[in-house]
């Protein structure tokens, strides 16, 4: 397995979504092998679903820092995700993640689920 840190992620975190996996990380009380894991699986209305989530580099991972924190993808998922943001709302009508990936054809109303 690899330990190399990559220094251009795919994708790119805006400073409210920066503050809640912070947060998040800070309240799981977890060790510094658990990175964020950004990538997709299939499923949804939409064919395919994001996963976002806390986890432990995996063989075929690639890693990156976006600030202090440090990005776990398949390199695989990479084709799907580049250029994606991801952003963090906590307003009155929407709480939660949300990604803007130029590379979806068609998403779906729940937001974490799209096409290619």
């Amino acid at each position: 397995m690899s330990t190399a840190t990559l220094t251009s992620a795919p994708v790119t975190l805006t400073e409210g979504a920066k503050a809640e996996i912070r947060k998040l990380r800070s309240q799981q009380e977890l060790n510094e092998d658990f990175g964020l894991r950004v990538g997709v699986e299939g499923g949804g209305c939409s064919g395919m679903n994001y996963v976002l989530g806390f986890d432990q580099k995996k063989d075929g991972d690639q890693e990156y820092m976006i600030d202090d924190i440090k990005i776990y993808m398949n390199k695989a998922h990479g084709l799907y995700l580049v250029g994606m943001e991801i952003d963090f709302q906590n307003g009155l009508n929407a709480r939660g993640f949300t990604f803007n990936n130029p590379n979806a054809t068609s998403t779906c109303g729940c937001g974490s689920s799209f096409a290619v």
